[in-house]
């Protein structure tokens, strides 16, 4: 159910009409009309753009489309009034039975409540953290952990066919240095004092766990070894237990992901038939390859510029500033080489839709690798990045510099288990990906308005211990969803329960933009505000008793009002499962 769409069907029906009679032309493209919610919400609760956007094409004055129209549709008992606005807006006004009307559709829906198909099957690759395995993930990483697994929630919940992918880093330099820092910790298990940890090297403590590992499958005999015979040994056991642990820490916040991609597998551009060849030969095979010589960029240096001659991508045809190196002037190719053979991967997977979830410190890469893709996909693939900024952690205000755990980070463990799952998980959207953000671990864990997520979660909590209160009072009565889809709400009269179920009527609406937008923040902002109407309606009847949702001696207005809250509670359950959270029935 989607009351704007309803509405749509609505309007493009008044038009058909008009149509028929000779007051419009007829084949009007209406692909360019909105019906949405008015700006000022006193005008009215729904607004069209229909006239304006029609008058070109029906070479009338918006105004007089505006009038026909406005004459016409409230012909439809789903309408109540139609007024003309400005040059040529149409305000409408709902009937109270369509609204109150949305209550029942919204307990029918029950979990699907919101569910959409504007997707149709497709299917997207969101590929999100990615972190480099050679140690535990940091708050960082933990910001576009959530981003990108309630993204992947999002487009599930709009119909589409969704994949969530890791990319495991585990081709470049950090890997041996990975390998070394553990070799050290293995020779610490037999019992050598390894003394400082050299320069260099990773020094954290969750290596000492490998160590003994090591030592333990191992015993002494990788110390008779060469380094080239121990360290591909070692390579692959710290690759293994560093994804053990990123893969814990992920579960923790209930995110796990159907594909993890190693970049091992993409082999190298001189091995035939690899992934990384395939790359080469076929951007060679469409012209785009050259060799030649960057100019010196303006301002800061990246690191694959060289005045050197090397390979390159013509990037600049499908919109890059520059042309981009595939090879170093050494012939080793380059991170961004290894990048295009990846998502060529990921397009012959049957993934025209792909969607990469990033650090702020990538945020210089985008143009390139969406000019990769266009180039190998010939423009059938789409690339989305979503960049996370930074997270700056506090505690009552005070900036948090260190982990009593990482010893220079504070970990993405650390945070969920002070704070809990749901916590992190909706704090994190409280703010535009693209946006900084404040974590407080004392402001997250405060009960009152100013925490949203206890905001939120305290207001299903409410209704669900109301619908226990109703169930004591009223034990004979059915309070199932389908049961109270079918009592008569003609009750419901007060300004704010109406302007509750409004807000409810919304969330289909809302669900489709924040899918087509990718931008799962927005679900969040709407829940809050949902919340802040049930609030208000509860303080409402605290000083009204008559709005009270309970009275002992009027079931029917009783019942309409179960009704209406139960309808809340699904809404924000719904909204909170898209953001991975856990809607509570009682607050501790």
């Amino acid at each position: 159910m989607n009351l704007f769409s309803d509405i749509r069907a609505v309007l493009t029906a008044t038009i058909d009409s008009l149509a028929d009679a000779g007051t419009l032309p007829g084949g009007l493209d209406l692909g360019n009309v909105t019906v949405e919610p008015p700006r000022d919400p006193s005008h009215g609760d729904i607004a069209t753009n229909a006239a304006l956007v029609l008058s070109k094409q029906a070479k009338m004055k918006p105004r007089e489309i505006a009038d026909a129209i406005a004459g016409a549709i409230t012909a439809d008992a789903a309408i109540e009034s139609a007024d003309v606005a400005g040059p040529g807006f149409i305000n409408l006004r709902l009937s109270a039975d369509l609204m109150r009307a949305q209550v029942s559709g919204v307990l029918a829906a029950g979990d699907t409540f919101g569910d959409a198909d504007i997707g149709a099957g497709r299917k997207v690759n969101v590929e999100y953290v990615s972190a480099n395995p050679t140690g535990p993930m940091h708050v960082g990483h933990c910001r576009g952990s959530v981003f990108g697994d309630a993204l992947a929630n999002l487009l599930v919940k709009t119909g589409h066919d969704v994949t969530r992918e890791y990319y495991i880093n585990d081709a470049g330099g950090q890997i041996g240095v990975l390998a070394r820092s553990a070799f050290l910790r293995y020779r610490e298990a037999l019992g050598e004092d390894i003394g400082e940890i050299p320069e260099g090297l990773y020094p954290g403590d969750y290596l000492v766990p490998l160590g003994k590992d090591l030592a333990a499958r191992h015993g002494d005999t990788l110390l008779a070894m060469s380094e080239d015979e121990w360290l591909p040994i070692v390579k692959t056991a710290s690759i293994d237990a560093m994804m053990a642990m990123i893969k814990d820490d992920l579960a923790a916040l209930n995110i796990h992901h159907e594909v993890f991609f190693s970049e091992r597998d993409l082999g190298e551009p001189e091995q035939q038939g690899s992934k990384l060849a395939e790359a080469f030969d076929l951007l060679e095979s469409k012209g785009l390859l050259y060799t030649g010589v960057l100019e010196p960029p303006k301002g800061k240096t990246p690191d694959d510029w060289e005045p050197r001659p090397q390979l390159l991508f013509k990037a600049t045809e499908f919109g890059d500033d520059v042309d981009r190196p595939m090879k170093k002037s050494d012939g080793s190719h380059t991170y961004f080489a290894a990048d295009i053979a990846y998502h060529l991967d990921k397009y012959r997977r049957g993934f025209g839709e792909m969607i990469d979830v990033w650090g702020a410190d990538h945020a210089g890469y985008i143009k390139r690798m969406q000019a990769a893709v266009k180039a190998l996909s010939d423009g059938g693939g789409s690339l989305d990045v979503k960049i996370c900024q930074m997270v700056k952690l506090y505690r009552g205000g005070e900036p948090v510099k260190m982990s009593k755990r990482a010893g220079e980070f504070v970990t993405l463990r650390d945070v969920v288990d002070e704070v809990g799952r749901d916590v992190v998980r909706f704090i994190m959207l409280t703010r535009k990906n693209d946006a900084p953000l404040d974590f407080d671990f004392k402001a997250v864990m405060e009960q009152s308005k100013d925490n949203p997520v206890f905001y939120v979660q305290y207001a299903h909590a409410r209704i669900c211990s109301v619908l226990r209160l109703a169930a004591d009072d009223f034990p004979d009565a059915d309070l199932s969803n389908a049961a109270l889809a079918g009592v008569d709400l003609a009750s419901l009269e007060d300004e704010a329960e109406l302007a509750l179920i409004k807000q409810m009527a919304a969330f289909p609406r809302l669900v489709e933009q924040a899918a087509v937008a990718h931008e799962p923040h927005r679900i969040a902002f709407y829940l809050q505000e949902l919340a802040a109407g049930f609030h208000a309606l509860w303080n409402k009847g605290k000083d009204d008793a008559r709005l009270r949702f309970i009275h002992t001696d009027q079931p029917g207005v009783t019942m309409a009002r179960l009704a209406l809250i139960r309808a809340v509670a699904i809404t924000l359950a719904a909204g909170l499962h898209v953001l991975g959270v856990t809607p509570v029935e009682e607050m501790r």
